[in-house]
């Protein structure tokens, strides 16, 4: 498998793996599955393996441990610090002091149980503190060997240019798929004009991209009811955008004489627009299941014609409900 240099020279899988789904944010998660499931995608050459402390408590690093107990030089871990409590509870406070910083690795590389992580991302913007400050400690860690590169997550490209300043940033990790595209009006530009690679979160839309997910899939704990675009109403507006994700992996389903799933499309278009924009492109989808694996990796040898590109954009227009419950939580409602 190619590999792919972010920012800052830091070469990872095309593909990444984003730990949160192996936490209970969706449903109930099988921790022996879970462990199997991320064994298969460094199998498979998905090394770039994503976390972050406050997933499952802390119970997402430990898990992924696991793996790194026999596995540590085959990965290109990442993980988290800033926001105070979890994706289940909901969120308390964000924190980007450079005492928190220095806190949060500690405690980080204590749960991975390793002595170092080769990415470490803001996950969110404390706008209470100078953002020097917070990528002023980052840089710390970085010289104390703790950490390798430094990311940011969901910050406006005034930001990232304010961090970069600082210390060259090695990717911006926000939401990007096809039916949340605001981060290319000044993030994504901003990003391919430092050199900074772009890692999408949730590049299949938490699922919804893949026309699985309907209201009754989402049970009592389910995150996703704290999305607006998943609200009642929202939803089933908004199953236009998955059957157009449908309809072209039908088309290329009998173009190609091979079956090509919705996953496989939405990750297509996203490297598509990486090209567009002339930057490097990793997504980092999450999945429970070793098979979504293998199926996610398909979208690395699929390329969209500019007329499927046009009907997946026209859909993407209309889609209802804003990503974030928050405006100020991601960078669109800071821009």
């Amino acid at each position: 498998m190619n590999r792919i240099l972010l920012g800052d020279n830091l070469e990872v899988s095309p593909l990444g793996f984003g730990g949160m789904a192996l936490t209970p944010v969706y449903g109930a998660v099988d921790p022996a599955e879970a462990l199997q499931t991320l064994h298969h995608a460094v199998d498979a050459g998905v090394t770039f393996i994503d976390t972050a402390n406050i997933y499952g408590g802390g119970s997402n690093e430990e898990l992924i441990a696991q793996l790194l107990k026999t596995r540590r030089n085959e990965v290109q871990l990442a993980t988290k610090f800033a926001l105070v409590g979890s994706p289940a509870t909901g969120y308390s406070d964000i924190r980007g002091d450079a005492a928190h910083v220095r806190e949060a690795i500690d405690e980080s590389l204590r749960r991975l149980g390793t002595d170092s992580v080769d990415l470490y991302y803001m996950h969110r913007r404390d706008v209470r503190v100078p953002l020097e400050e917070t990528v002023g400690a980052m840089a710390e860690l970085v010289a104390a060997g703790k950490v390798r590169h430094l990311g940011l997550s969901e910050v406006t490209a005034e930001e990232l240019r304010t961090a970069h300043a600082v210390h060259p940033i090695a990717a911006v990790q926000s939401e990007w798929s096809i039916w949340s595209r605001d981060v290319e009006a000044h993030v994504v530009p901003a990003a391919a004009e430092l050199g900074v690679g772009l890692v999408p979160y949730s590049p299949l839309g938490r699922g919804f991209l893949t026309g699985t997910i309907h209201a009754q899939d989402l049970g009592p704990g389910d995150f996703r009811h704290n999305i607006p675009r998943f609200a009642e109403g929202a939803l089933e507006a908004n199953q236009q955008m998955a059957d157009a994700v449908r309809q072209v992996a039908g088309e290329l389903t009998r173009a190609l004489g091979r079956e090509t799933t919705p996953a496989q499309v939405a990750l297509a278009w996203l490297y598509g627009q990486g090209r567009a924009f002339g930057l490097a492109v990793v997504p980092i989808p999450g999945t429970r299941r070793a098979e979504r694996i293998d199926e996610n990796l398909g979208a690395l040898a699929l390329e969209l014609s500019p007329a499927q590109r046009e009907v997946l954009g026209k859909a993407a227009d209309a889609v209802v409900g804003f990503r974030a419950q928050d405006p100020s939580w991601v960078s669109q409602g800071r821009e």
